[in-house]
């Protein structure tokens, strides 16, 4: 388990990487005025915000389920997917601050516990069936004449 203040796999803490998703997304000038602005390499920065961009469809459905099941409104699409992402994810803090103990938090850390720390993780499903102690890779399905279906 991950502090609140990390991410996965990532050495910044979570404030700034959600400093420069927020700026790039409301589009205050790009990924290099906000890697400056929080004094990170242009290079990372662009990392966070490509990978936030892959997995916005998924973030956005989540934090908006999670604002829904914690007694908020629903989050209805606002722009573009990161945008949208962006939105559950203010909707679902904001709903959250009305439990005891999240306010305190701050809206990035909360994102980051509620996650486990995998906002911005890659994929890390394996392609293998474990079996024991044996990994095997699950056959392709087939549709009979020896081609993939």
């Amino acid at each position: 388990m991950l502090p609140a203040f990390v991410l996965c796999g990532r050495l910044d803490a979570v404030e700034t990487i959600g400093a420069v998703a927020e700026a790039v997304v409301a589009g205050l000038g790009g990924v290099r005025p906000a890697a400056a602005a929080v004094e990170v390499p242009q290079t990372t920065a662009r990392g966070w915000v490509r990978r936030f961009g892959t997995r916005a469809s998924a973030l956005a459905v989540g934090f908006a389920a999670l604002a829904v099941e914690l007694g908020g409104e629903v989050v209805t699409g606002v722009g573009d997917v990161t945008a949208q992402a962006l939105a559950a994810i203010a909707a679902a803090f904001e709903t959250a601050r009305a439990l005891p103990g999240w306010e305190a938090l701050g809206r990035w850390r909360f994102v980051s516990a509620v996650s486990g720390g995998t906002l911005l993780a890659t994929n890390t499903n394996s392609p293998y069936l474990v079996v024991g102690r044996r990994r095997v890779m699950p056959p392709v399905p087939t549709d009979g004449t020896g081609g993939e279906t």
